[in-house]
C-alpha cells in the first residue's frame, strides 16, 4: 500500500478508538448520610462508644470507581443530628471551600469530581474540630480501579482494612492532636476485629485458598501514628504506593503507611500446604492493642469471603 495511504488509515482508526474509551467512563451516584450512633469498639459488644458515622457504619462503606469516572455524590445531614458534618474525598480535586465545605443538621450537600487517578483513598469528615469528627468514626475507603492493569496482576481475593486509634473521649480535643488517651487500635472498626488467636470473642478472619494472590486495600485513618504494615509469616509479593500500579514495590516485609495514607498490598501463600498469617502494625503499641489481622490460607477457604460485597467483611 502507498505510503500516503497508511498515512491517511491511522488517524482514521485512531479516531474511531476514541468514542470506545470515553465510552467507558461512566458517572456512578454515591449517597450518604451522616448518622450518629452507639457502635461497639469490642468482639463482646461491651465497650460502646459514641460514634458519628457514614451510613450508620464503621467505616463507611467501600466507594469503588474506575479511572476516569465521575463521581457523582451527595451527603445529607439529617435534622436529628446535634452536629455539622461533612466529606472530604481524598482524591477529589475540587474547592475546599466549596464542595468540602461542612452541612448543618437539616441540609445537604452535593458535587460532582473525576476520579483522575487510580489508587485506594481515604475519605472523612473534615468539620472541624477534624480530629474529633475522624476519631468518632467518620471515614472511609475509596478504591479507583486503573484502566491499565498492566502492573496489577489479577487478585483472586480482596479485602478492605482500615486501621484507627481509639480514644474513649473524644470531647478533649486537646489531648488528640497531643496524641493522648488512645487506649486501643480498631481494625474495620473493633479491635482484633479480625483476630481469633488473641480475642476469643472475634467471629471472623480473612480466608484464602493456598497459593490465592490476596489483594488488601488499606487505609491509616489513626489521628496521628503512622502505620508499619507487616505479614508476619509471609512476604508483601507488590506494594503499590498510593493503590497506583505506576508506583509498584516488590518483596518487602513492612511498608510504613502515612496517617491519612492509603496503600495496596498483594500477598502469595505458599501453594502446597495450608497456613496462617497476622496481618499487622509492627509498632508494638498499636498491634497489642488491637492492629492484628489474622489471614488463614486453606482448601475449604469460603468462596465468597473477598469477593464481591465481601470485600470489606462485617
Amino acid at each position: 500500500m502507498h505510503k500516503s495511504n497508511w498515512m491517511w488509515i491511522f488517524p482514521v482508526a485512531a479516531l474511531g478508538l476514541m468514542p470506545v474509551q470515553q465510552a467507558l467512563a461512566k458517572t456512578v451516584k454515591v449517597t450518604m448520610k451522616a448518622v450518629e450512633a452507639e457502635l461497639p469498639v469490642d468482639n463482646a459488644g461491651k465497650v460502646m462508644r459514641t460514634a458519628w458515622t457514614f451510613d450508620g457504619t464503621v467505616p463507611g462503606k467501600t466507594v469503588r470507581v474506575r479511572e476516569g469516572d465521575t463521581v457523582d455524590f451527595t451527603l445529607t445531614n439529617p435534622e436529628t443530628n446535634s452536629m455539622s458534618h461533612s466529606m472530604d474525598f481524598h482524591i477529589a480535586e475540587v474547592d475546599v471551600l466549596n464542595e468540602f465545605a461542612s452541612i448543618a443538621p437539616g441540609e445537604t450537600k452535593h458535587f460532582t469530581f473525576k476520579a483522575r487517578l487510580p489508587g485506594v483513598y481515604m475519605y472523612h469528615c473534615g468539620t472541624m474540630p477534624m480530629q474529633q469528627h475522624i476519631a468518632n468514626g467518620m471515614y472511609g475507603v475509596i478504591i479507583v480501579d486503573p484502566k491499565n492493569a498492566r502492573n496489577f496482576p489479577k487478585a483472586d481475593r480482596e479485602y478492605v482494612l482500615v486501621q484507627q486509634q481509639y480514644f474513649p473521649d473524644t470531647s478533649n480535643t486537646v489531648a488528640l492532636l497531643e496524641n493522648s488517651g488512645w487506649t486501643g487500635s480498631l481494625i474495620n472498626g473493633k479491635m482484633f476485629n479480625y483476630d481469633p488467636v488473641h480475642d476469643g470473642d472475634a467471629k471472623q478472619v480473612l480466608e484464602a485458598k493456598p497459593g490465592e494472590r490476596v489483594r488488601i486495600y488499606f487505609v491509616n485513618a489513626n489521628i496521628n501514628n503512622p502505620v508499619a504494615l507487616h505479614p508476619i509469616a509471609g512476604l508483601w509479593d507488590r506494594v503499590y504506593v498510593g493503590g497506583n500500579p505506576n508506583n509498584t514495590l516488590y518483596g518487602l516485609a513492612t511498608y510504613n503507611v502515612a496517617v491519612s495514607e492509603g496503600s495496596t498490598f498483594d500477598i502469595v501463600s505458599p501453594a502446597g500446604r495450608s497456613t496462617n498469617v497476622a496481618i499487622v502494625d509492627h509498632a508494638m503499641g498499636a498491634a497489642m492493642r488491637g492492629a492484628i489481622t489474622v489471614l488463614m490460607n486453606k482448601p475449604d477457604a469460603d468462596p465468597k469471603k473477598g469477593r464481591g460485597d465481601r470485600i470489606t467483611l462485617r
